[in-house]
């Protein structure tokens, strides 16, 4: 992981100044790839839902408070949009565990993928916190032709994004 560009300072973590691994991504440009796994062990690459708005929602942890409250709140908020859009919330938790914690908090429009096994998501999308190897808060929204249509690094990995600004970004692509 040494190979990756290093972005220090490039966020806090509980007050702390963070150095992110990997690119910073910006709207207008080409989404990576990445090789994450759903909560079957399957995996899921960007060609996966392509043709579709994808809604990506970052998070270190789905059993930390304000990754539960982001996740149950767009999986409430997505809920009225059109099958062109899917909703996924990536996290280096392990698929067991985000399939148990998505049974017990009845998430149902957000699918929950793991990027735990080669830490792809963290390092293409420019996420990955180093030393901690957990991924920094951010959401993403790609349009149905791999283009990056809004990108939110949250400045503070514990505090909550701007759902309204992102969820104003999936509504402009349909």
């Amino acid at each position: 992981m040494s190979d990756y560009q290093k972005r220090e300072a490039a966020v806090l973590f509980k007050g702390n100044p963070s150095t992110l691994l990997g690119p910073e991504i910006k709207v207008g440009d080409s989404a990576p790839d990445f090789r994450v796994v759903d909560n079957g062990l399957q995996p899921v690459t960007l060609a996966t839902d392509a043709g579709k708005v994808r809604l990506i929602t970052v998070v270190p942890s789905l059993d930390t408070p304000v990754c539960d409250a982001m996740t149950r709140h767009f999986n409430q908020d997505v809920s009225s949009l059109p099958d062109s859009v899917v909703v996924y919330t990536i996290s280096v938790d392990l698929p067991f565990a985000q399939k148990r914690w998505c049974g017990n908090a009845g998430i149902d429009k957000v699918q929950t993928l793991s990027d735990y096994q080669d830490r792809s998501f963290g390092l293409n999308y420019g996420l990955l916190l180093e030393g901690l190897k957990l991924l920094a808060r951010a959401v993403y929204v790609i349009d149905k032709n791999d283009k990056v249509a809004y990108v939110e690094l949250v400045p503070e990995v514990t505090s909550e994004p701007n759902y309204v600004a992102a969820l104003e970004a999936v509504k402009k692509l349909l």
